[in-house]
């Protein structure tokens, strides 16, 4: 049970951290990468955020292979 709760603490202290830095602003970029397609024309609007969401998955992606990498039992 032990690991688990390590665990449930570093993801806390991980969101904690992003809340922080969006809070603060450090993310006002994200949404507006190249691949990020957008599109307006009169009162349509169409937003396909592909950049982002790739940038996202990876991101997580790496993280939980971390946490699996040390957290995992012997």
């Amino acid at each position: 049970m032990k690991p688990v709760g390590l665990m449930l603490v570093a993801v806390g202290l991980g969101l904690v951290v992003v809340g922080l830095l969006v809070w603060a602003g450090a993310f006002s970029w994200f949404g507006r990468l190249p691949g990020d397609i957008r599109v307006e024309s009169g009162r349509t609007r169409f937003y396909a955020p592909l950049a982002s969401m790739l940038l996202i998955s990876v991101l997580l992606s790496l993280g939980a292979w971390v946490l699996r990498r040390f957290f995992q039992g012997p």
